[in-house]
């Protein structure tokens, strides 16, 4: 038997048009016992609203007013995307309403305001709270969570993650929410990036002992709609140098988070070498898994493994096909439904960004604040 969520969607943007996207594929899944329903919209912008009226069949509600939303009868869960500067007062009040939320990262505009967050999600326990992060769920990104879990690498010797875009490298781009600090904050590119970095990692268990951040800007004056100058005031681009500690080994983790990284179009990555083996994955390549095997004394050579659409859960697409960025939302998006029906019991083997895991998501990039306008290492 099938089990049917109503959703609401607050913030009608890009990603909420996505997962609008997402719900319309959800046949393309092989059955998992739960299914989504877009039942209310809401969004400031008439125009974002209009699109979900005419896109989204199964509409009840369209409103520029949250809260109508939250009251909207029968509504179970809510996806919400909107500025870093509205997350703790909405993500907040959803909770209490009694509604299950999946949240855009980064869970609050600083360290304070995910606080907050986490004190609501801790007054209510019995509803599901997780952070987007599709990028993990490309199966090349879960081969190496799979080798992570079974220790099949051996000691780490090092890791590298890491999110690129090029887009801003664009002087005459407009100025937008995300490069003023009111609303998207001081932590700049990581408060928008970071979070996809860290999903692995941290489901891994390591832990960051320590860093040292540098932290660029590289435009400093972006035009409004007018052409009128604006100054930018967020970070563009975030390498973090860390110590981090898995069974009671250190290594060095590089983080890098990129606004203005000639070239890329949003390439998610992430390598690890061990003792063992050394694996890489990156979504420039989605159909390539790079695999170094070691015995000792024996040939180090690296191999490239094409791999398809063979990730969490199954869909119908043959394993032969290309796996691709709508693909990750499906799967990120069946492991909460999946999670929310099924608990402990979840048909899935790999699930969200959980919110204690955001939280040190916070603390790191508080972190390489400090770290970057001090020019120290910062002990977590």
């Amino acid at each position: 038997m099938t089990r049917t969520i109503n959703v609401g969607v607050i913030g009608c943007g890009l990603m909420g048009r996505e997962f609008a996207g997402v719900v319309a594929r959800w046949i393309h899944l092989h059955e998992i016992g739960v299914t989504p329903r877009i039942v209310a919209a809401c969004d400031t912008t008439p125009a974002m609203l209009a699109w979900f009226q005419h896109a989204v069949p199964t509409l009840e509600l369209a409103t520029d007013d949250y809260h109508a939303l939250l009251a909207h009868p029968g509504l179970d869960a809510v996806y919400c995307a909107v500025p870093h500067n509205l997350h703790a007062q909405v993500y907040c009040d959803i909770l209490a309403a009694g509604k299950h939320l999946l949240g855009e990262k980064p869970f609050g505009i600083d360290v304070a305001a995910n606080a907050q967050i986490n004190t609501a999600i801790a007054a209510h326990p019995d509803l599901l709270v997780r952070c987007s992060s599709e990028f993990p769920f490309f199966p090349g990104a879960q081969r190496i969570v799979q080798l992570l879990q079974s220790g099949a690498l051996g000691r780490i010797i090092d890791a590298r993650v890491g999110f690129l875009h090029s887009s801003d490298l664009d002087p005459n781009k407009p100025i937008n929410w995300k490069r003023r600090i009111a609303t998207n904050g001081a932590y700049g590119c990581m408060g928008d990036l970071g979070m996809h970095t860290l999903h692995i990692p941290l489901r891994a268990g390591w832990q960051i002992r320590d860093l040292r951040a540098l932290l660029s800007k590289i435009v400093a004056q972006r035009p409004d709609a007018s052409g009128a100058m604006h100054a930018c005031e967020t970070w563009d681009n975030a390498l973090l140098a860390c110590t981090a500690e898995a069974n009671g080994e250190s290594f060095p983790l590089l983080i890098e988070t990129r606004r203005i990284a000639p070239g890329e179009t949003n390439t998610w990555y992430i390598r690890v070498e061990g003792t063992r083996a050394a694996a890489e994955f990156s979504t420039r390549y989605p159909k390539t898994f790079r695999l170094l095997e070691y015995t000792p004394g024996g040939t180090q050579a690296w191999q490239e493994h094409s791999i398809g659409a063979t990730s969490v859960y199954p869909t119908q697409t043959g394993p032969i096909f290309e796996f691709g960025f709508s693909d990750s939302l499906l799967q990120m998006w069946a492991a909460f439904f999946d999670e929310l029906a099924h608990g402990t019991q979840m048909r899935g083997n790999f699930g969200c960004m959980t919110p204690a895991e955001v939280m040190t998501g916070h603390q790191i990039f508080t972190a390489a604040l400090a770290s970057h306008a001090n020019r120290s290492v910062e002990i977590l």
